[in-house]
C-alpha cells in the first residue's frame, strides 16, 4: 500500500475543505476542483453539491459546463492546422472562410476593415470587432439579456455575425502589429470566427475536429460539445443563474462551449504547456510569447469581459494578483483562461501547478481571481513546490 507524504496528505485535506468553502457560497449547487503537479506526483480533484436541478449527485466524472475555457482548445486548434501549413497567422481570416462570413463584419467611420482582419487579430482580441452577447445597440439590450428571457433557439455563426453586422459597432480598427503597445478587448466573436475557421479548414464539424485532435490522443472520454442530446445522454450537469437551472439546450449548443471534467482538463492543460499537443514542442510558447493588457472597464459591457489586470497572449490569459491587492504577498503569476460560469484552468509556472475548477454559475466571471491567489498563497500549497 502507497504511503501518502505528509505534505501530500496536508494539501487534499486544505484543498477538500476549499471545495466544501466553496460550495457554501450564495447561489453554488455544486463545485468541481483539480489540482496536479507538473511532475505528476500529486493531484487531486474533488467535486461535490448536486449535479442537476432534478437531483443527482456531482462526482468527480460528472462533465460540467467550461464556458470560455474552451477557448483554450479553440486556439491549440488552430496552432495545429499552423503546424500542417493549412494556414497563416498573419493572413486574413477571409481567405479561409467564405466571403459571407467577413464580408461587411468591421465597417469603421466609413472605412471597411473586414478583409485586413487577420487569425492574429483573431487569437490575440486585437480585432475591435464587438462582442455578439454583451456588447448592446444602440438604444438596446445585449444579446446575453436577451437570452435570459426568450424561448430556447438555436443561434448559428452566421446569424450571431448577422447581429454584429447590423446592430453593433466596432470598437477600434484591427491592431497594428508593428506597433508595440496594442489595444485589445475580449470579444467571443473572434473566437466564433475561429471555430468557423477550423471547421471549414478541416471538413468536419467542431466535435469532430476536436476529437482528432484532442479527445482521442490524449483520451478525453469526458470532454464533448453538448450537441443534440448528447449532454443528457453523458450525465452532463446544469449550470445555474442564481439558483435557477438554465435549461435551454439549443442556446447552450450555441455558444459551441465544452463540457468536461477535472481529470480531463488537468491532462489536457498539461499537454498544452508541455508542447506534446502539437508536432513541434515550441509551438506552445507562441500562445504566451506575446502578452497584451486589457483596459480598465469603462462601458457597462466591458464590466462583463474580461479587463484589466489580465493580460491576453494567443487564446491564453495571463494574470498575476496586484502586490496592490495582496501587500504582504507575492502571489505568482498563472496562465490559462477563465469561462463566464467561474470555471477556470491555469498552469502556475513558478509552483509547476495546474488548477482547475468551476462553480457552474453564469456571472460568477470573477470568482477563479479571488479563488486561485488563496489557493496559491496556502503554505500546503507552496510546500508541493519545495
Amino acid at each position: 500500500m502507497n504511503q501518502v507524504s505528509p505534505q501530500f496528505e496536508a494539501a487534499q485535506s486544505m484543498l477538500e475543505k476549499m471545495l466544501q468553502k466553496l460550495l457554501k457560497k450564495n447561489g453554488v449547487q455544486h463545485v468541481a476542483l483539480g489540482v496536479e503537479s507538473g511532475n505528476g506526483e500529486f493531484k487531486w480533484v474533488g467535486a461535490a453539491g448536486k449535479a442537476r436541478h432534478e437531483g443527482g449527485e456531482m462526482t468527480i466524472q460528472t462533465p460540467f459546463m467550461i464556458a470560455s475555457v474552451t477557448k483554450l482548445f479553440i486556439a491549440a486548434g488552430i496552432f495545429i492546422l499552423v503546424e500542417r501549413k493549412k494556414i497563416d497567422l498573419d493572413k486574413p481570416a477571409a481567405k479561409y472562410l467564405p466571403g459571407k462570413y467577413m464580408d461587411g463584419l468591421h465597417i469603421l467611420k466609413g472605412t471597411d476593415y473586414s478583409q485586413k482582419i487577420s487569425i492574429r487579430h483573431l487569437l490575440s482580441h486585437s480585432s475591435g470587432i464587438p462582442d455578439w452577447l454583451v456588447d448592446k445597440p444602440s438604444g438596446g439590450k445585449s444579446m446575453v439579456d436577451h437570452i435570459g428571457i426568450e424561448e430556447d433557439r438555436e443561434i448559428t455563426i452566421l446569424d450571431l455575425l448577422d447581429q454584429v453586422k447590423n446592430n453593433l459597432k466596432p470598437r477600434f480598427s484591427p491592431a497594428d502589429f508593428s506597433k508595440n503597445k496594442i489595444k485589445i478587448r475580449y470579444s467571443d466573436t473572434n473566437f466564433q470566427l475561429l471555430i468557423a475557421i477550423l471547421e471549414h479548414q478541416c471538413g468536419k464539424q467542431i466535435g469532430e475536429v476536436f476529437q482528432e485532435f484532442f479527445y482521442q490522443p490524449l483520451g478525453l472520454e469526458n470532454t464533448f460539445h453538448p450537441e443534440g442530446d448528447e449532454m443528457e445522454g453523458r450525465g452532463g450537469a446544469d449550470f445555474w443563474v442564481a439558483k435557477k437551472p438554465f435549461k435551454k439546450p439549443l442556446l447552450t449548443a450555441s455558444f459551441r462551449d465544452l463540457y468536461s471534467t477535472s481529470d480531463d482538463l488537468l491532462a489536457f492543460m498539461k499537454a498544452l504547456i508541455s508542447g506534446s499537443l502539437f508536432q513541434d514542442p515550441h509551438t506552445s510558447e507562441l500562445m504566451r510569447s506575446s502578452w497584451n493588457q486589457f483596459s480598465f472597464p469603462l462601458d457597462s459591457a466591458a464590466l462583463r469581459l474580461p479587463s484589466w489586470p489580465i493580460q491576453y497572449g494567443m487564446g491564453m490569459m495571463r494574470w498575476k494578483l496586484p502586490r496592490l491587492y495582496s501587500p504582504f504577498s507575492n502571489i505568482p503569476a498563472v496562465v490559462g483562461h477563465t469561462g463566464v460560469t467561474g470555471s477556470w484552468l491555469f498552469y502556475c509556472s513558478e509552483y509547476d501547478l495546474y488548477l482547475c475548477g468551476s462553480v457552474s454559475q453564469l456571472f460568477q466571471a470573477p470568482l477563479p481571481f479571488r479563488w486561485v491567489p488563496q489557493v496559491l498563497n496556502r503554505p500546503e500549497i507552496k510546500n508541493l513546490s519545495i
